[in-house]
């Protein structure tokens, strides 16, 4: 038996930021798109243009509202889908790292912790948030706000966060936590997912620019 698709979910992580282009943490600290970030972000609404959103949710945080904001200038069909700023798909605290540059601490820290902190499921930081947390909050929100839209064969466009995404990536592709810092999810990168209703994914499309 054929398994039930609904209502298509597609996901982008904001582009390029003032502290990305400096190699900083930034985790909630609200930092505004570089210039390429602006400019890439216009591109990237060129890969959603052809699909019509009925309901669109960003972060909190500025750069994921200005990356929206320029996919939104190119993708005009989509200019007037409501739209909800959600906290639980901010980004990730990086707590007493955030604000450090990246490749400095990885010399101090040494390869092995550096990469546990970027990229491992339950790798506790000072004062912030594994990845395992941001899922603790993610997923609900997926579940109880998201999903009984696109059940409701409706389309949404999620535009967040890097971690907030590779957490909610985990639950519908069902990756398990040893596979998990293996997941990238790169600036430009937009993933078309056709899902079942649980939110497990049935097919999947990556588009960047």
């Amino acid at each position: 038996m054929e398994t039930q698709k609904i209502g298509r979910l597609v996901i982008a992580r904001h582009h390029e930021s003032e502290w990305n282009k400096l190699g900083k943490w930034t985790g909630v600290t609200e930092v505004h798109l570089s210039p390429f970030g602006f400019e890439q972000s216009k591109k990237m609404g060129e890969l959603i243009k052809d699909i019509n959103f009925d309901y669109i949710f960003d972060s909190t945080q500025i750069r994921s509202q200005e990356t929206l904001q320029g996919m939104l200038e190119v993708s005009k069909n989509n200019a007037n889908v409501p739209i909800e700023k959600a906290k639980e798909l901010n980004e990730r605290d990086y707590g007493d790292y955030t604000g450090k540059n990246k490749w400095e601490m990885k010399e101090i820290l040494g390869n092995e912790e550096f990469m546990k902190i970027r990229r491992s499921w339950d790798h506790p930081i000072p004062n912030g948030e594994s990845l395992k947390m941001v899922y603790e909050r993610v997923l609900p929100f997926f579940l109880n706000r998201i999903l009984p839209i696109l059940v409701e064969d409706k389309n949404v466009l999620i535009v967040a966060h890097g971690n907030s995404m590779r957490a909610l990536i985990k639950y519908i592709e069902n990756i398990s936590d040893e596979e998990i810092p293996k997941l990238e999810f790169e600036f430009g990168e937009i993933i078309f997912y056709d899902l079942d209703k649980e939110g497990r994914m049935v097919d999947k499309e990556i588009k960047k620019v």
